[in-house]
């Protein structure tokens, strides 16, 4: 296992550092000129106070990476951010920014999604490593190295203090000894961005682009027992959303798409949905990613009006 040590300021600390029970957070770049890389989910991402302050005080498990415009991340995670408000948000991020967006600009920020997210107070910050250049964008380590070793070992006393955050003891490792951390379930704003990128920013049934219409739908509900899974996701058209969340819409286990007659019988329009039943909707290539079929089939039994 990995840990990434990145840099952040002293505003984002403190004022996500206040504020209990995150369940995840945006760790955002000014810009979305290159990806992040460093990490696989479920990796350990820290970060650090800008010099001359240098401490870790924090960090995270790494879930995912996404550039989005700026508006599109306030609306997913809110304070999240680690600001007020957007236009808050948008001072700190231009403050790092090369070019001079204008008040209106949209520009796509980097966002790098962190579950199970802690925040040390000043007397449990760790010192940085000593080969960590300071002035950085960051530094990766394998914590099944002697240089990880002792990162760790720094770690372990700060993130026992308080059980909600991830721990890390020399007993938890895989077959090969390396050190591992139980992955956290995905927070609701994270699930969107997850759900946004693997339908590949387009929704499932009508291939819909434009990203502000698009919406993140569970199948299973989250008051019906339902979680923030990728399996119990779908990417969809805001209108298309709304259709099946209220059963005039529902997707057979074989991918099939069904509308039901009574979208006609009580609203006497409909035609543009009606085109579409029985045609297959478009799911992610990889299985684990796909619509689970108990999840379809519970949709289709008990909301569907069939």
């Amino acid at each position: 296992m990995k840990a990434y040590v990145a840099v952040t300021d002293g505003e984002w600390y403190d004022f996500l550092s206040g504020r209990p029970d995150l369940d995840e957070v945006n760790f955002w770049r000014p810009s979305a000129e290159t990806s992040f890389r460093a990490l696989k989910p479920g990796e350990l991402f820290l970060f650090k106070l800008r010099a001359p302050a240098n401490w870790i005080v924090g960090g995270g498990i790494f879930r995912h990476f996404s550039m989005v415009p700026v508006s599109l991340a306030w609306d997913t995670f809110k304070e999240k951010n680690g600001a007020p408000d957007l236009a808050e948000l948008r001072r700190r991020i231009e403050k790092h920014r090369l070019d001079k967006p204008g008040d209106t600009e949209n520009y796509k920020i980097g966002c790098i999604l962190l579950e199970q997210p802690f925040f040390f107070p000043r007397g449990q910050w760790t010192p940085t490593p000593k080969d960590l250049v300071l002035y950085g964008p960051g530094k990766t380590y394998d914590l099944a190295s002697d240089r990880g070793h002792e990162l760790l070992n720094q770690l372990r006393a700060a993130l026992s203090a308080r059980p909600e955050w991830p721990t890390l003891s020399a007993d938890e490792t895989d077959l090969h000894g390396k050190p591992i951390l139980v992955v956290p379930r995905l927070g609701q704003g994270t699930f969107r961005l997850v759900v946004t990128d693997t339908y590949q920013r387009r929704c499932a049934i009508t291939r819909e682009k434009v990203l502000p219409v698009l919406e993140a739908a569970h199948i299973k509900p989250v008051s019906e027992g339902g979680d923030h899974r990728i399996e119990n996701g779908l990417l969809l058209r805001s209108d298309v959303h709304t259709l099946f969340d209220s059963g005039y819409l529902t997707i057979a286990p074989d991918f099939k798409l069904f509308v039901s007659r009574r979208l006609k019988e009580e609203f006497r329009n409909g035609e543009q949905y009606y085109r579409l039943n029985g045609q297959k909707i478009w799911v992610p290539p990889h299985l684990s990613d796909r619509p689970n079929r108990e999840f379809l089939e519970w949709h289709a039994d008990t909301v569907f009006r069939a």
